[in-house]
């Protein structure tokens, strides 16, 4: 029998907590091993618990979640984060995206679509919908203008062939494999070949992380 899924939960409202809690504990591929209200604890619990998914809350008291995900990203390659947003859609959810999280979920997301996002990143389908972490990123884009310049090329990208970059920008834009290949004229075999090459040279975790690349250096403008 398949161990199941061991979430770490953190946010600072117990009572958020305790309604993830519910929802997770009812299901027999999922169980819940800790719970954290700060992102220090949250970083503790990591290193003792070893979880397979954190859900994380943005902003917390003493360390927040971009910092948090950072650091267990960094020293538990195999813990994978979703970050928890209100949809206010501030800086910091691209931040964490930036940092290491796996996608993001909103805090009033249904019962399915919280287990569907846990059991996606756990899968390793590396897509918790990067047509939605698009959506976001074109929603951020006027508050990031000031910080960010979205024309300016990532020096990373020099490590790639025209096709990668060609690969990677039809990634930004939230297509599929299939599709990448219709678009593309490969074969989905081969566009997975790509896709591979990509996260290995640029060093990044999934395809979530390409697509905030593929935003930052300019490759994927945001829609009107």
């Amino acid at each position: 029998m398949t161990a199941p899924v061991r979430v770490l939960l953190v946010d600072d409202q117990a009572l958020v907590r305790a309604g993830f809690r519910m929802v997770l504990d009812a299901q027999p591929d999922i169980c819940v091993v800790g719970e954290a209200s700060d992102g220090v604890e949250a970083v503790a619990l990591a290193d003792r618990l070893a979880p397979d998914i954190a859900l994380m809350d943005i902003r917390m008291p003493r360390l927040d979640g971009v910092a948090a995900t950072r650091r267990i990203v960094t020293e538990h390659p195999t813990t994978r984060v979703i970050v928890l947003t209100t949809f206010d859609l501030d800086e910091y959810v691209y931040a964490a995206l930036g940092a290491g999280a796996s996608g993001f979920l909103l805090k009033d997301a249904g019962p399915e679509d919280l287990l569907a996002a846990i059991r996606a990143v756990h899968s390793g389908d590396a897509v918790v919908a990067p047509s939605a972490t698009r959506r976001l990123l074109d929603r951020l884009a006027p508050r990031l203008a000031d910080n960010v310049d979205l024309r300016t090329p990532d020096e990373r990208l020099a490590a790639l062939t025209a096709r990668e970059r060609e690969v990677l920008a039809v990634v930004g834009r939230g297509l599929t494999n299939a599709e990448i290949a219709d678009e593309l004229f490969l074969s989905e075999a081969t566009v997975k070949t790509h896709i591979g090459h990509i996260l290995a040279k640029l060093s990044l975790r999934d395809r979530v992380q390409m697509v905030v690349l593929a935003y930052d250096a300019g490759l994927v403008r945001p829609r009107p």
